[in-house]
């Protein structure tokens, strides 16, 4: 007799030891949920502006978002500080220029925007933010990339929107 009344407390031990983990497992499920509900929603936003501070003044900055298009700045003209301008230009109007160097030869004469994705559209968008006709828009898919679109810069550079502006605010 004595041995089935320390069997049944073994069994209840048991029975609340179940109990408890099952409620520690739903609480758990519970949080995950919570957790990726919350994090696949936050991304829906389309631009955070972001308050900087720095000691010469305080400025408020694009930063990009999951929709941002990547751009790659390639410069064709054998002119330095080229791509650097086109990559400031294309930040302050809203692309993230993750990549920036110099193309394979330095002749070309007309800037181009090549799509990488097959989203025509979004190199489009890149192309009349700088000013490039839409027939210079081209479409070489590259996966490898992981970029959206490059932009090409052609002998023709001083002409597009970068350096424009830049000459109308050295007036």
């Amino acid at each position: 007799m004595a041995g089935s009344g320390q069997g049944d407390s073994i069994n209840k031990f048991k029975n609340y030891s179940i109990n408890v983990l099952i409620v520690l497992l739903a609480v758990l499920t519970l949080y995950l949920l919570y957790s990726f509900v919350k994090h696949s929603t936050s991304g829906k936003q389309d631009d955070v502006k972001t308050q900087t501070a720095d000691s010469s003044s305080n400025t408020i900055t694009k930063q990009p978002s999951s929709k941002t298009l990547q751009i790659d700045v390639q410069n064709a003209t054998g002119v330095q500080g080229v791509a650097n301008t086109f990559m400031e230009y294309l930040r302050s109007t809203g692309f993230d220029v993750v990549e920036m160097g110099n193309f394979s030869t330095n002749d070309i004469k007309t800037s181009m925007v090549i799509d990488r994705t097959g989203n025509m559209r979004n190199a489009k968008k890149v192309a009349q933010s700088l000013g490039i006709q839409e027939k210079y828009v081209i479409q070489q898919i590259n996966k490898n990339y992981f970029l959206d679109a490059t932009v090409v810069i052609g002998k023709d550079y001083q002409e597009l929107n970068p350096f424009k502006q830049k000459e109308t605010n050295n007036q």
